[in-house]
């Protein structure tokens, strides 16, 4: 399946549960279970959000944009990390508010409607996992993980409240989920933030693609690479390749060409120079050179 149905019954089956579970949670008293609905509206929203990327990401270059709209997934992966991380924020201090002032919780109907979300995040993570990864993919199954580990909070507070009672657990497990999202979010704005600064992708290496080129046939030396990420699935370089003669370059070109793909390099652009330099720098003439030296006095 693409990646835009994918992500389109991901939000189905999302959008649908969070309405149950945020009014389980308003009449139990649950906060991990009302965190867990929270989680589930927001990634209603980042999973329209990166729909719509995958969407628009398809359309055809462009005279305005002439490499794509790829890179609109890379925005959509950064925007959903920043709803994360103001969900997380949002739901700490609402954790650490009802750990001050505790409430009671409804045990029972808690452990019933997580188990159900449970089932459906599991559900949803295995749609969204089981194709093709960009980060903007990844930035949804962010949000789908953070509830189902939302899920299994709720699951365990339920049932500890139903057993024994102690209602603090329901905060402090909030509190840990959100610990371990912000982290996961971390990691991902990292890597968006290294694809908008148009950084050389984590899985290749300057030195690496450099010794690549230069162990071609005809090549003599390499200078001015860069390598940067068009987005999730396209990679760019540019290069000047010193060659021992201009005659070999179409030998050349297309072996460049060849090696760069073997490595997911497939937007190339390469410029031949010549190994002997044929420019003449010619003598200055002496009226000049007399010119230049009173000037300087």
């Amino acid at each position: 399946m693409d990646t835009g149905p994918r992500l389109l019954w991901a939000l189905l089956l999302t959008l649908g549960f969070a309405g149950v579970e945020a009014a389980t949670g308003f009449w139990s008293g649950s906060l991990a279970l009302l965190s867990d609905a929270g989680h589930m509206v927001t990634d209603s929203a980042s999973l329209g959000l990166a729909a719509f990327a995958a969407w628009l990401a398809q359309r055809p270059p462009t005279q305005r944009h002439t490499y794509g709209y790829g890179r609109v997934e890379t925005l959509a992966a950064l925007l959903n990390v920043v709803f994360m991380v103001l969900v997380v924020v949002g739901i700490s201090v609402a954790a650490v508010g009802r750990i001050l002032d505790p409430a009671a919780v409804n045990g029972a109907a808690v452990t019933l409607v997580a188990a159900l979300g449970l089932v459906l995040n599991i559900a949803v993570a295995w749609l969204l996992m089981h194709g093709e990864q960009t980060m903007n993919t990844r930035g949804a199954l962010l949000h789908v993980l953070g509830d189902l580990l939302g899920s299994v909070a709720a699951l365990v507070s339920g049932a500890v409240v139903m057993w024994t009672g102690w209602t603090t657990i329901d905060p402090l497990l909030s509190i840990l989920i959100c610990a371990l999202m912000l982290a996961s979010s971390l990691r991902l704005l990292r890597e968006v933030l290294q694809a908008l600064m148009e950084g050389v992708p984590p899985s290749l290496s300057t030195e690496q693609i450099g010794g690549v080129l230069a162990g071609i046939a005809g090549v003599a030396s390499v200078h001015d690479l860069h390598i940067w990420t068009l987005s999730s699935k396209r990679v760019a370089l540019s290069a000047h390749l010193i060659v021992e003669s201009l005659e070999q370059w179409p030998t050349v070109l297309a072996a460049s060409r060849h090696a760069l793909a073997a490595q997911g390099i497939a937007h190339v652009t390469l410029q031949p120079e010549p190994l002997t330099n044929t420019v003449r720098w010619l003598p200055i003439p002496e009226k000049l050179r007399q010119q230049n030296a009173g000037a300087s006095r």
